[in-house]
Parts: C-alpha cells; sequence; structure tokens
C-alpha cells in the first residue's frame, strides 16, 4: 500500500541523553517507519529530563537521520504548590475536582508553543501519535485534532489513571497502540475505549555482539554483578531496590556489586556504598555490553507497561529478576519461562543468592528469553503491525 502522508510522532522530550521507556518506543517508531519510507516528524520540546524541564536543545527544527525534528520550549512554572497539594490528595486515594485536576495537570510543563502549531497545523498529518498519556503535551494536544491522534499511552496500575480528565483523551482517540495485554487490559477496565485499538508491542533490536569481558575490563570489576538501568527514582522501586539489596548483602553474605546506568541520583545505604556502581549516562553498547556481562538484571518497578529493559537483558542471555508486582512483567516471565519473580525483600535475596551461586543455572533459564523476545518484538514485526494500523485507521 501507499506510505502516503506525514506521520507526527509527539513525546515530551527526543534525543541524545533522554532516557526513558516511552521515549524509547517513540525513537524506535520514528526511524523504522522513515526506513520504510514514511514522512515523520517529531513534535517535541526542547527539554532532556523530565525532573527540571530545563530547555537544553535549541528551538526550531533540525532533522535525525530521516527524521524532521521540531521543538518546543517548555514550560514550568515554579514553585508548584497547588500540584504538590493535589496531588497528595489523588495518590491517597482522594478524587479532587474537575478544576483541582486541570490544575494539577496545568501546574507543570506545559508546552503552548507546540499546542499552537497543532491548532494551525494538525492537518496536515496523516496522523498524530502522542505518548505517554500522563504528560501535558498528550493531555493537551492529543484533543485538539482527536480524529487523527494515535494515542500510545504506556499506561500503569496508578491513581492518576483514573482522574476524569483523561477520559476525553482516550475515549475519542482515532486509535491506541498498546505495548501488551496486560495494558490493554487495564485500558479497558478504567476507559469507553474507541473500537480501533490493537497491542503492536515495541520493536527491540539484537545487537550484532557484546564485550561482556571488555566491560568488566573498562569498569575494573572483579566480583559478579547484578545490573538496573533506567530512571533512578521512587517510581520505579529504585530507593527500595537498594535497601533490599543491602539486606540480602548481609543476609546471606553475598559476593555481589550492583551496577547501575540511568538518570537520577544514587544514595546506596552506607553498607553497600562499596558495592554499587554507578556509570551515569552511557551508550546503547556499553548497556547492552553491561546486560550481558551482568549475573541478573533487576526490576523493581512495578509501574511498567511494556518494560523494554528486560528484553534487552534477555537478548543478551541474562536473568531477570522482577517485582511480581508489575502485571506487565509478571506476564513477560510467565510466557517466556526467563524469569524468576519476587513479591518481596525476602524473595528478592533468596533469588540474588540462587544467581550468586548458580550463575550457570540462572544463564539456562534466561535463554529461553532471546527467542522469546525475537518472536514477539522483532522491529520488524511491530513495524508491520504499526502500519497495518495506518492503513486500516488513517
Amino acid at each position: 500500500m501507499e506510505r502516503s502522508g506525514c506521520i507526527a510522532l509527539v513525546p515530551p522530550r527526543y534525543g541524545e541523553g533522554v532516557v526513558g521507556g516511552a521515549e524509547a518506543v517513540i525513537a524506535e517508531t520514528a526511524h523504522g517507519l522513515a526506513d520504510r519510507g514514511w514522512a515523520v516528524e517529531v513534535l517535541t520540546t526542547c527539554a532532556r529530563d523530565h525532573f527540571t524541564w530545563a530547555n537544553e536543545f535549541p528551538a526550531g527544527e533540525s532533522t535525525d537521520g530521516s527524521v524532521t525534528v521540531r521543538r518546543f520550549p517548555a514550560v514550568v512554572d515554579t514553585p508548584r504548590a497547588d500540584r504538590a497539594r493535589i496531588h497528595a490528595a489523588i495518590l491517597a486515594g482522594e478524587r479532587p475536582s474537575i478544576t483541582d485536576q486541570q490544575v494539577w495537570m496545568n501546574d507543570d510543563l506545559r508546552v503552548p508553543e507546540l499546542f499552537h502549531f497543532l491548532l494551525d497545523r494538525a492537518g496536515d498529518y496523516r496522523a498524530i501519535v502522542f505518548a505517554p498519556y500522563l504528560f501535558w503535551p498528550t493531555f493537551a494536544c492529543g484533543q485538539i485534532a482527536p480524529e487523527r491522534t494515535i494515542l500510545m499511552p504506556c499506561l500503569h496500575d496508578e491513581p492518576e489513571a483514573r482522574l476524569d480528565i483523561f477520559q476525553p483523551l482516550f475515549n475519542s482517540a482515532r486509535g491506541l497502540w498498546f505495548l501488551s495485554d496486560p495494558e490493554a487490559d487495564l485500558a479497558e477496565r478504567i476507559f469507553s475505549l474507541p473500537p480501533r485499538r490493537r497491542v503492536v508491542g515495541s520493536g527491540v533490536r539484537a545487537p550484532a555482539g557484546y564485550d561482556a569481558v571488555g566491560f568488566r575490563t573498562r569498569h575494573g570489576l572483579d566480583r559478579p554483578f547484578v545490573f538496573y538501568a533506567g530512571r533512578r527514582e521512587g517510581a520505579k522501586g529504585w530507593e527500595w531496590m537498594l535497601e533490599a539489596f543491602a539486606a540480602a548483602v548481609a543476609r546471606y553474605d553475598l559476593p555481589l556489586a550492583m551496577v547501575t546506568c540511568g538518570t537520577g541520583e544514587v544514595h546506596p545505604p552506607a553498607a553497600i556504598a562499596d558495592r554499587v556502581i554507578d556509570l551515569g549516562f552511557v551508550s546503547d553498547r556499553e548497556r547492552n555490553d553491561a546486560m550481558a556481562a551482568a549475573v541478573a538484571y533487576v526490576q523493581p518497578s512495578a509501574l511498567e507497561s511494556f518494560s523494554r529493559t528486560i528484553m534487552e537483558a534477555w537478548l543478551a542471555g541474562t536473568l531477570v529478576l522482577a517485582n511480581e508486582a508489575s502485571d506487565v512483567v509478571r506476564w513477560h516471565c510467565e510466557r517466556s519461562g526467563a524469569g524468576l519473580l519476587w513479591r518481596n525483600p525476602d524473595e528478592l535475596a533468596e533469588a540474588l543468592s540462587f544467581v550468586a551461586a548458580s550463575p550457570d543455572a540462572a544463564r539456562e533459564v534466561a535463554c529461553r528469553g532471546r527467542s522469546y523476545v525475537l518472536e514477539h518484538y522483532d522491529p520488524d514485526k511491530v513495524l508491520d503491525r504499526i502500519e497495518a494500523t495506518l492503513w486500516d485507521w488513517t
């Protein structure tokens, strides 16, 4: 079929140094569609960091390979006192008024120039893909031209998802792309969804090779280690994991270190401060080498819609130790048979003890993961599913 018309993808951040699952999926999709002959534009902010939303990239138009990138300044009001007050009520299980919900959404990142650009130019695009649902660019701009909007919500089972203000965004979109079956099931429980929706997944490309030995040598690692990559913050279970790792090391006298890369601060307990190695932001190749060198990858987050990093671990032949509280990660682990699930610090400690004592057995379990990723999340197969929706819905 003809690949006519321009596809716009709208993430809150995009570019070098940006860490985030939704942002990685958008980048993979943008370049994949462009490689297949689609005209693709990314409409995004000038921000790199989602904590500060500081405008680090220059505003205006640029190119990233075959993808056109249009950046608009991020605007953030401080001190955001109303947002903090209302968010505390949301997390406590309260249902704020519609007015307070609107204040909560608008008392943070806003991108007015992007909003006005789409008011004028939405008709120029065959489809406008927004992700994730929780940020102002998707909430506000995703309702400008709902007949052209494809929402990739990256939905988690969190109190914010049940706010009334998100109902029109989900209900009126032209279509929805989900990354996993449990995410789609969750959306169906919360929203009245349009008929056009499909689980497309996320493409994860297998690296040409790995250099585990070189990674260990470069970083002077002479002991086995577990690995974590991504956002180091409370919402991802980072601080909890550090405490649980410290308890496991003390309980079983484990020889393990923990290596981590990504964004966010790293403040390990004093007892394991010499065992936590923070690489900061690293290249994809260095991250892949770390995955291959690790005895296990630890995924502590309960809030996942896909969990790209566990796919990267399985491609590297590394066992995943995952939080059972995440429906999505549990689903992946049960389907692949390549992960160990834990529910509390004691069970995580037992899993860590296993990989420390039996690394060969851990690798044997993990080897099922690579075929699982290649079967379900090969980038070409994912792009086939995405293109089918573009032809059917737009």
